[in-house]
C-alpha cells in the first residue's frame, strides 16, 4: 500500500494508547455509551480495538467504545493505529450530506467542533489486522503490561461496532 510518491505507509499496528492523548471528532449517543459500558463491566473484555490516526491521535472509529472505557476509568485504549494519509483509508459518510475531507476531520477534532454521531465512516482497504480482545483490568491499570490479560484471536479485520 503506497501513499504519496514511493513512500510506503506503515501497516496498522496494535497499541495500548493513553486515553488522555486521544481526540474525538464525533459526538456520542449517551444511551449507546451506557449500554457499552454496562456490557464491558459485565464481561470485563473489550473485543474490538478502536481506530486512531497515527500522527494526529484522532479517533477514526470507536467513539462510543472510547467513551464507555473512559466511564469505566480506563487509562489505556486498545487501538489499531493507522496512517490517516494512507490511500487505503477511505473517508465516507454514513448518511447524506456534503463530502467530508480528512483535513476537516482533523481540524474539527483539534478544535473540539465535533460532528454529530455517526457522521463519518472510515473504511480500511489494506491488509486486515486480527481482532485483539483486551481485558478491562489491563486498560484500567496504571501501566499496561506487554499483553497482560489480552486475549488474541485468529483472523478478522479492523471494524465492528462503533
Amino acid at each position: 500500500m503506497g501513499s504519496e510518491g514511493s513512500v510506503l505507509s506503515p501497516a496498522p499496528s496494535f497499541e495500548l494508547v493513553p486515553a488522555r492523548t486521544l481526540l474525538p471528532h464525533e459526538q456520542i449517543d449517551e444511551a449507546d455509551v451506557e449500554r457499552l459500558a454496562s456490557d464491558l463491566r459485565k464481561r470485563g473484555l473489550l473485543e474490538e480495538p478502536i481506530w486512531v490516526a497515527r500522527r494526529e491521535r484522532v479517533i477514526l472509529n470507536g467513539h462510543h467504545r472510547f467513551a464507555a472505557l473512559q466511564r469505566l476509568g480506563a487509562r489505556w485504549v486498545p487501538a489499531w493505529v493507522i496512517d490517516y494519509a494512507d490511500p487505503e483509508m477511505e473517508l465516507a459518510r454514513w448518511g447524506s450530506g456534503p463530502p467530508l475531507t480528512k483535513q476537516e476531520v482533523i481540524r474539527r477534532a483539534r478544535a473540539g467542533e465535533l460532528f454529530p454521531p455517526k457522521t463519518s465512516r472510515h473504511i480500511w482497504h489494506g491488509p486486515a489486522p486480527a481482532p485483539h480482545p483486551t481485558t478491562l483490568a489491563e486498560l484500567q491499570a496504571e501501566r499496561p503490561g506487554p499483553t497482560l490479560g489480552s486475549v488474541p484471536r485468529e483472523g478478522g479485520r479492523p471494524g465492528g461496532p462503533r
